[in-house]
């Protein structure tokens, strides 16, 4: 439900309420951390849905869907505010066999900057590159990118391309969601941008493709718990929680890896630290 002090009633879509708006002159700089990071994670859910539903949800939040980039199964929105423009990537759809060949294709090679990346990775962002280069060619407003899954490779692949790019646009930062492994050491450091990369207890897709393929994570890694909590965990404890998340799973019948990588599951997490933190 909406925070007590909210005195406008939040849009509920698919069972849950986005509290982001970004009505007013106000933008996402003066968010606060938690109410930034819920703002990409509402947008990057958003994202799977039909077009007259992200409309509406757009409306609420304040924000335009300028352009719609879509090629082959790899889709992407670019949003923008009076003063903000974010990319949005969608991830991975169960019924569509081009997503799920790209996860697949997990072939490391020569990227466009330097080092290795995600074969199908790269070429999901490849598809829509031209189009975006074009969308962003005379942005001057803040630029932010956010994706879950597929999504969340992607989002990474086109803020370190847009980073090096000749292109006005100069990425903000990156947020993502629930995201795979997306290249070698050398490519993820090549490029130095804020990226919050959020993990959700047991989430499957966080932890492919392995490392001993010569795959590595970047950004700073938000961690969220097995009781729903925002927690910095490592090694046992780290262990001991996903061992009680599974198990908590088994119990409430449930194949937990799945579950926690889907959208909701983030989303639900930051919503309750928003609470505790803005309503003590």
């Amino acid at each position: 439900m909406p925070l007590p002090h909210d005195d406008r009633a939040a849009t509920e879509f698919d069972g849950f309420e986005v509290w982001s708006d970004l009505r007013g002159d106000h933008g996402i700089e003066d968010l606060s951390p938690m109410r930034r990071a819920l703002l990409f994670a509402e947008l990057s859910h958003l994202v799977y849905w039909r077009d007259s539903e992200v409309r509406r949800i757009c409306a609420h939040i304040g924000i335009e869907p300028r352009r719609y980039l879509d090629r082959d199964g790899a889709q992407t929105y670019v949003f923008e505010s009076d003063v903000d423009c974010i990319v949005a990537c969608r991830g991975t759809e169960g019924n569509d066999w081009n997503d799920i060949k790209a996860d697949l294709k997990a072939l490391l090679v020569v990227a466009e900057t330097v080092g290795k990346v995600h074969l199908g990775f790269k070429e999901e962002a490849d598809d829509i590159w031209p189009q975006l280069m074009d969308t962003l060619a005379d942005n001057t407003k803040a630029l932010w990118f956010t994706g879950h899954s597929l999504g969340a490779a992607m989002a990474q692949i086109y803020a370190g391309r847009c980073a090096v790019a000749d292109i006005p646009s100069n990425p903000r930062a990156l947020y993502t969601y629930g995201s795979p492994r997306v290249g070698t050491k050398r490519y993820i450091n090549h490029v130095r941008l804020d990226h919050e990369r959020w993990v959700h207890n047991n989430d499957l897709v966080t932890r492919v493709p392995p490392p001993w393929f010569g795959y590595r994570h970047g950004g700073r890694e938000i961690y969220i718990d097995s009781m729903g909590r925002i927690r910095q965990t490592k090694g046992f404890a780290r262990f001991k929680d996903r061992a009680a998340g599974f198990w908590k799973g088994l119990f409430k019948g449930r194949i937990d890896p799945l579950m926690d990588h889907l959208m909701p599951g983030y989303i639900e997490a930051i919503q309750s630290a928003i609470r505790t933190e803005e309503c003590p």
